[in-house]
């Protein structure tokens, strides 16, 4: 159950022996953002958890975006590719890198436990608002001149980011389901580090059973996460950021870090605008969708570095349900 534990009948992904054996372990959904991955996934892995990852890809997948786009008009010779398969290619080869990563530090540890990266297509609502108004920062940064030009060539939509530059943005719909649930569950139930839903996972669109097209947009990846581990029947949703704690009054001279909000209490600071839209709302944001529809569950946000001691209590800021 949430919040206890649970029973598993270990194997490997080798055929299953005759004899199995039962171990208890708790299932973590980890959210990195855009921090170096670091150690910590396997840090908690050692510490006893079954560990899924998700991960952002938001500058990588507009600098592929514009890779293809710059060589089909500049005489590469290369089309010009649509923006899901964008997305595939980045969770791709994101999931490669943290996968090589995750290996290489499970076997100095002596950690016998596969890894996995599943390429995700993650079902989005084609009625979503977020398709009329885009709101996802994507790739790198321009001069408003050139962000002018780019607009006229391409009818693209661009937006001033926090005063470092315009990015072009992209809808950023809200997650329905997650297409390969099915597999990821059959992974972490073999104990494996499962590195799924990548960038968000690839938005697509269900036009019939088993019939999925792709759609030009970002799925936020606290949010897959989130939907992630609603589904898994987690027992912690942790969202990996730069800060150690959440904040209230951010950057202020009474500025208030937090040890613990309830839903009510994160909902009252989200009405008073104390979280930044493009920064921490959409981890509090989902923090309570995940804690208000599990049971017993809890979420955690906190520094890639922090991880393991917010784990054991010691630092983070942990959401409950009261």
């Amino acid at each position: 159950m949430s919040g206890q534990g649970r029973t598993f009948f270990y194997s490997s992904l080798s055929p299953i022996p005759s004899s199995l054996i039962i171990i208890m372990s708790k299932r973590l959904v980890i959210a990195l953002g855009g921090n170096a991955l670091g150690k910590t996934p396997v840090d908690l892995v050692e510490e006893g958890y079954d560990v899924v990852i998700g991960h952002g890809n938001g500058p990588q997948v507009g600098m592929v975006n514009l890779a293809f786009e710059y060589s089909a008009n500049n005489g590469g010779g290369t089309p010009a590719m649509p923006f899901p398969e964008c997305g595939a290619m980045t969770q791709g080869y994101i999931g490669y890198h943290l996968q090589q990563a995750v290996e290489r530090e499970l076997a100095r540890r002596g950690i016998n436990k596969p890894c996995a990266a599943v390429v995700t297509q993650v079902v989005v609502d084609p009625a979503d608002s977020a398709f009329q108004n885009p709101t996802k920062p994507v790739g790198m940064f321009y001069s408003k001149e050139d962000a002018d030009r780019i607009v006229a060539e391409t009818g693209y939509t661009f937006i001033e980011d926090a005063g470092r530059g315009y990015r072009r943005v992209v809808p950023s719909p809200i997650p329905v389901k997650i297409v390969e649930l099915p597999i990821v569950e059959q992974l972490v139930g073999l104990h494996s580090v499962v590195i799924t839903v990548g960038g968000g996972g690839i938005p697509v669109m269900e036009k019939g059973p088993g019939d999925y097209e792709g759609v030009a947009a970002v799925i936020d990846k606290d949010r897959a996460s989130a939907k992630l581990a609603l589904d898994l029947n987690a027992d912690m949703l942790v969202i990996l950021t730069a800060v150690e704690k959440v904040s209230i009054n951010f950057n202020k001279p009474n500025q208030k870090d937090l040890d613990r909000m309830t839903i009510a209490e994160a909902r009252q600071y989200i009405a008073e605008g104390h979280f930044a839209p493009g920064s921490m709302l959409p981890k509090v944001e989902s923090c309570i969708s995940f804690v208000e529809n599990t049971t017993g569950g809890t979420a955690l946000i906190t520094s890639l570095e922090k991880a393991r001691e917010a784990l054991k209590g010691n630092t983070g800021t942990i959401l409950v349900k009261e």
